[in-house]
């Protein structure tokens, strides 16, 4: 199996893509570690996973390097890879960029951006110990097609998508692979809120036409993860089926 003897640990992992994130990688033999601020939620992937949970609070410090700390003494040092997945998705779309309030964005950066250099920094010299360290950012298209009405996301994801290019020239000396993937509207229950006209446009957009389903992405996660995955590093892939060519 692709990712047989590689630890990963996935934030977000609770519920929507980074549960089937999880589902996948643990369909290709990885040893996994969730981790996410829904505890309840978490713990019951974990379990169908056979995978180990860590609380945490992406938005907290203390809780990052809580959850590093643990993870380093649960796996005697090792980690093999990071799917920085957790981020704030919903609630904040559909208003215009004159009229969101300044502690939402605030929010946003603070989780989606701030959250995932400090997990990547809390993490790293467990990822440079493993000798093949590889670190996914679950990014979005909408940074790459300019979504309008939901200008703190798409701000927090073009962050994450400059990030990747940076890390990837600070850790390749290290074998740290990091590549970031940018989907689109996905048919997971954290979309349901997203406009009939915005589905609408993705499905008829698309260069293969209709829904996208999660585990339509996941498996280009897992080969990301791989030891395979090296020569990908700094690279930006909009796994959308075709709605956005990069």
């Amino acid at each position: 199996m692709m990712l047989e003897g590689r630890t990963i640990l996935v934030t977000g992992a609770a519920r929507g893509l980074g549960a089937e994130i999880a589902r996948c990688l643990a369909k290709h033999g990885a040893d996994l570690v969730l981790a996410d601020i829904a505890e309840e939620e978490g713990r019951a992937v974990a379990k169908e996973t056979s995978a180990r949970f860590i609380p945490l609070d992406l938005g907290e410090p203390a809780s990052i390097e809580a959850a590093a700390k643990a993870l380093g003494e649960a796996n005697g040092g090792t980690l093999h890879g990071l799917v920085n997945n957790g981020a704030i998705a919903t609630g904040i779309g559909g208003i215009p960029f004159d009229e969101i309030d300044i502690e939402s964005w605030d929010r946003v950066m603070r989780v989606n951006v701030r959250g995932t250099w400090l997990m990547t920094r809390a993490v790293a010299p467990l990822l440079k110990a493993a000798g093949s360290g590889r670190i996914v950012n679950v990014a979005s298209d909408t940074a790459l097609w300019g979504a309008p009405r939901l200008l703190s996301y798409v701000a927090s994801k073009g962050a994450m998508m400059s990030m990747t290019r940076s890390l990837a020239r600070e850790l390749g000396p290290d074998r740290i692979g990091v590549t970031a993937v940018a989907p689109g509207i996905l048919t997971t229950e954290s979309t349901d809120y997203v406009p009939e006209a915005r589905h609408r446009l993705y499905a008829e957009g698309r260069a293969v036409p209709g829904a996208q389903a999660p585990d339509e992405i996941t498996e280009t996660i897992a080969f990301l993860l791989s030891e395979g995955a090296l020569a990908l590093t700094g690279q930006i892939l909009p796994v959308n089926n075709g709605f956005v060519f990069n």
